[in-house]
């Protein structure tokens, strides 16, 4: 069993649910830039009593906010009823196997707890990746149309960030290996029985659980620093650039929020991405 396999066996309701979460997320970073140009009329319009027309911009941007509100309804709607259903069909074919396997009953139970991360990945974390992409992307195309500098600033950041998270993530990832290593194993104490062993057995769990914990809190620390740099470098350039109107400056840092805070996720969606994949290694055997 692997994360690809599920995936293509669900692949048309996985499929029918990201695309409304795609629908949620294009019409939310496109949102800013709408408001934006709707604030400067309506700027125009009660304080320079300027005749414009203040209805077409507030009708497209309340079209925009309802296509969000759909989007995000109908993929929360949906993702209740499709994933229930996908882990019990999953859950069933863990069991069928073990039990043709002659596995244990305590492991069984392991093993389909286990096989759960893949549905919580495709029902949680694929949709925040869906939205990363969109966030960090989109948000980086819609400053160029504000100024190229602050985009290229943005972009310029990208490959450190990547790089200093596939170091987290390396990390990170062998920690959670040597958690699922103890987690298996937790049949064995249960039939062994007694206190000690299971004493000794969460006692084990909680080194790598700490360490993981110090690996978050560095990754957080050195995030927040270099995204500290980019508001500092784009609040430089929006005082240099004179012809910026109060709706573009709104616009321009809710794009800069945008990135920041889907930069900041980025590494703990990579460590998802990995935590399901070495799962899917682990239960590779399993055929069925």
């Amino acid at each position: 069993m692997t994360i690809s396999k599920i995936a293509y066996q669900y692949k048309y309701s996985i499929g029918l649910v990201l695309s409304f979460v795609l629908l949620e997320n294009i019409a939310y970073i496109i949102e800013p830039g709408f408001f934006g140009k709707l604030l400067d009329v309506m700027i125009d319009y009660f304080y320079d009593h300027e005749k414009v027309n203040y209805l077409t911009p507030l009708f497209i941007w309340i079209f925009i906010f309802i296509l969000h509100v759909l989007g995000g309804t109908l993929s929360r709607f949906l993702a209740g009823k499709i994933y229930s259903r996908m882990f019990a069909e999953v859950a069933e074919q863990v069991i069928d196997y073990s039990k043709k396997k002659g596995d244990p009953i305590s492991r069984t139970l392991i093993r389909t707890e286990l096989a759960k991360e893949f549905i919580i990945f495709f029902r949680e974390r694929l949709p925040e990746v869906s939205w990363q992409i969109v966030a960090t992307f989109g948000a980086i195309i819609a400053m160029f149309f504000y100024d190229w500098r602050i985009a290229a600033v943005c972009l310029a950041v990208i490959g450190p960030l990547y790089i200093f998270t596939r170091f987290y993530r390396k990390n990170v990832v062998a920690l959670q290996r040597n958690i699922r290593d103890i987690q298996e194993d937790l049949y064995k104490v249960v039939e062994n029985g007694g206190k000690a062993p299971l004493h000794e057995f969460y006692r084990g769990m909680v080194r790598p659980q700490f360490q993981i914990a110090r690996w978050n809190s560095f990754n957080y620390g050195v995030m927040k620093m270099f995204l500290l740099g980019i508001f500092i470098v784009v609040l430089f350039i929006c005082v240099d650039v004179d012809n910026f109107s109060t709706g573009n400056i709104y616009s321009i840092v809710a794009y800069l929020w945008t990135f920041i805070s889907s930069a900041e996720y980025l590494p703990g969606l990579m460590e998802s991405y990995s935590s399901v994949k070495e799962l899917g290694h682990r239960l590779r055997e399993e055929e069925f």
